[in-house]
């Protein structure tokens, strides 16, 4: 049997949209953002998923909790994103993406999409993200 991670060992097919604490170990919390249930057949469109990376990217890390982010980045599988904190709670976390994904929620447009700063700079879906953003929002709010 190959090695596998601790994200490989967590039953997919038991796993539903929500916030999940994956992995914290050496004082750094790992949090599964679920947007889509997986293997149902309902996935991120990649150039929604691109432009959610850029917005929340810029407003937790340039946020009130900065210092505790350590990274914020897609899935592969496309139904969600990890973010890596220091020092946050559970709590802490759910309020804080609440209030990122609010603020995510009125920009007008997604930093960082120019030539210069972005390695694919074309496939970007403002329109997109704030659906999935809006959506997600909701399931955030019933936890």
């Amino acid at each position: 049997m190959p090695d596998t991670i601790p994200s490989f060992q967590k039953d997919h097919t038991r796993l539903r949209r929500g916030l999940y604490v994956a992995v914290d170990a050496n004082g750094i919390s790992t949090f599964d953002l679920r947007f889509k249930t997986p293997n149902a057949g309902d996935y991120l469109e990649q150039k929604a998923l691109h432009s959610i990376e850029h917005l929340l990217a810029c407003v937790l890390r340039n946020g009130p909790r900065g210092e505790n982010i350590v990274y914020f980045g897609p899935m592969g599988c496309r139904t969600g994103f990890y973010l890596l904190t220091v020092r946050l709670s559970y709590e802490e976390v759910l309020t804080l993406l609440k209030d990122a994904v609010r603020e995510a929620l009125c920009r007008d447009a997604v930093p960082g999409t120019r030539r210069e700063e972005c390695g694919n700079y074309l496939e970007h879906d403002l329109a997109g993200a704030k659906r999935e953003l809006a959506a997600y929002l909701a399931v955030l709010e019933a936890i």
